[in-house]
């Protein structure tokens, strides 16, 4: 009997010890807070050798973490970029091509008014996963012209501030303090979060603040809109500051995965003009586009281009202990549309049976798998002139498709296309197709295939109801 009880004792005892070892295994779902800047160009970072932008804290991260240098958005521009981020699709799959604007706008461009509320959304994921989930910052995947567009709490988003949306407009300086207001309230009640903090900086109207533009009076006189575009990195990256150093000061750090981009490359001035102020709906008075300096360290083209410099931008992520510090990738081609699959990897979450994402989770790359090679195509869509105008001669692309490691660029009547190996030659400097004809044909086929999956416009509840009022 005493036998069969000292069994039974070292059995539960071993199983007891068991799961606890299994307990003590078990690490806590990291928290995400992923930072998108708007119009922020790759060469918009000391660290990446500006002459003059200084941003010690995005500095700090790269430090930190590790700097990818060959990521790249699903657009080169803003509406359409976000959209890849929160749905994990090519844009295109919703009709949107260009940025929301107001009604007559998006209805003579064949767009929507809004992103489908019921389109797949990463913060939904998340929050089943038991992510406490917040936006602060840029929305714009509707607009504030459009009044019945809904918010950011219809797409899974327990609590947001935001402008480029409906109703009242945060300020845009207020994104940090939110944010860090957000955390604290998620590490006390004990969930793991996730945030998408989206600054203002650097899009026009650049909203100065004495204080920012005092740190580079020396350029006042002779360089006013370096001056300019100065203050307002300086100060976008000083708030960044204060939401790193919040956690810090919860003790949160080391277990947050932090990732710093931009929606797409640097804005520029079309041609040379007159120093203005500006007025934006959603954020208010600032000054124009000719105090655009943004750069793309030698990547052709900017904002609304196809070519690198308006979709390569910058990616720094940091999660100490699991992403190496100090690094940098020059290898992996990541995009934004591996971003839900990666942080739903990372949360843990069971996507749907019926979703198919157009990305592929890239927790390996994060954590040092290189991957250069991509097996899995990515394609972009905009609605750009043909033929190139003289202002912008790297604008014209209207079709693009990364397979492996070559780039193809089309036009938009299919009649003219370039190839580029984009591993060997990421700045897009030696057109191959004269040389590679079978690779040509074979990327104008995938595109081609692609471009037959996609729908002939919108469609669900994505029309505002100006849309009648505008026809009466």
């Amino acid at each position: 009997m005493y036998r069969n009880l000292r069994v039974f004792f070292s059995i539960a005892l071993g199983t007891l010890f068991g799961s606890s070892i299994v307990m003590a295994k078990e690490e806590p779902k990291p928290n995400i807070i992923f930072i998108f800047a708007d119009d922020w160009g790759w060469g918009d970072l000391s660290c990446h050798g500006h002459p003059y932008v200084e941003t010690p804290n995005i500095d700090r991260l790269a430090k930190e973490g590790t700097d990818f240098t060959r990521f790249t958005v699903a657009s080169g521009v803003c509406s359409p970029s976000r959209t890849a981020v929160i749905t994990g699709h090519f844009p295109a799959r919703y009709a949107i091509d260009g940025h929301f604007a107001w009604v007559p706008s998006n209805e003579r461009r064949g767009m929507p008014d809004w992103l489908d509320t019921n389109a797949p959304s990463l913060p939904r994921f998340l929050q089943s996963a038991g992510y406490a989930t917040a936006h602060y910052g840029k929305w714009h995947l509707a607009n504030n012209m459009i009044p019945d567009s809904p918010t950011p709490a219809d797409y899974g988003y327990d609590e947001y501030g935001a402008f480029n949306c409906s109703g009242e407009q945060m300020p845009v300086h207020e994104d940090a303090m939110h944010t860090n207001a957000f955390i604290e309230k998620a590490v006390a009640d004990g969930n793991p979060f996730f945030v998408n903090l989206w600054v203002h900086e650097p899009h026009t109207p650049f909203h100065t603040v004495p204080k920012y533009e005092w740190r580079f009076r020396e350029m006042e006189e002779e360089n006013r809109p370096d001056q300019i575009y100065a203050s307002v990195l300086s100060h976008a990256d000083d708030r960044i500051g204060e939401v790193l150093d919040k956690l810090d000061e919860l003790g949160v750090a080391d277990n947050t995965l932090v990732i710093f981009s931009s929606d797409n490359g640097p804005a520029r001035a079309s041609k040379p003009g007159e120093l203005n102020l500006s007025y934006d709906t959603a954020t208010g008075g600032g000054w124009g586009i000719n105090a655009a300096k943004g750069i793309t360290a030698g990547r052709k083209g900017y904002k609304a281009s196809l070519f690198e410099g308006g979709i390569n931008v910058p990616f720094i992520a940091r999660w100490t202990g699991n992403i190496a510090a100090g690094e940098t990738d020059e290898d992996s081609l990541i995009s934004a549309v591996d971003l839900l699959p990666t942080f739903c990897d990372l949360a843990g979450v069971d996507l749907p049976d019926d979703y198919v994402g157009d990305g592929v989770s890239q927790v390996g790359a994060l954590k040092g798998e290189s991957f250069k090679i991509r097996k899995t195509p990515l394609f972009w869509k905009s609605l750009s002139p043909w033929p190139a105008q003289e202002v912008k001669p790297d604008h014209w692309v209207s079709y693009a498709v990364v397979h492996q490691n070559w780039k193809l660029v089309m036009n938009r009547d299919g009649d003219y296309v370039e190839l580029y190996d984009i591993v060997a030659d990421p700045y897009e400097e030696l057109d191959l197709k004269d040389v590679k004809p079978e690779v040509v044909a074979e990327l104008n086929q995938l595109i081609e295939n692609w471009k037959a999956t996609l729908p002939s416009g919108p469609s669900g509840k994505v029309f505002s109801a100006e849309r009648e009022y505008s026809k009466k």
